[in-house]
């Protein structure tokens, strides 16, 4: 088997690179010019049935109601997640 096919083989199994919040806020920071927060990027993921990490420090209840992005803030998102290929 020649070695750029094992090559092109190899680079096909390689693992994807794990796409953290901090650079889905940095991306749409630098796009959009405003910041988004965390629980909004989870919030979305979520209404995607994108995978979610365990939260060792997750509570039962909410001290306050949560509050949900806005409109333009959910397309930014989205717009971060397919930057990413998320999505």
């Amino acid at each position: 088997m020649p070695l750029d096919n094992i090559a092109k083989r190899a680079e096909a199994y390689k693992p994807k690179e794990r796409v953290t919040y901090k650079m889905i806020k940095e991306y749409i920071e630098a796009k959009y010019g405003f910041k988004v927060h965390t629980a909004y990027i989870a919030e979305v993921k979520r209404s995607f049935g994108l995978s979610m990490y365990d939260a060792p420090n997750a509570v039962e209840e909410l001290k306050q109601p949560r509050k949900h992005p806005t409109a333009e803030k959910v397309e930014a998102i989205k717009d971060a997640l397919k930057h990413f290929k998320m999505i």
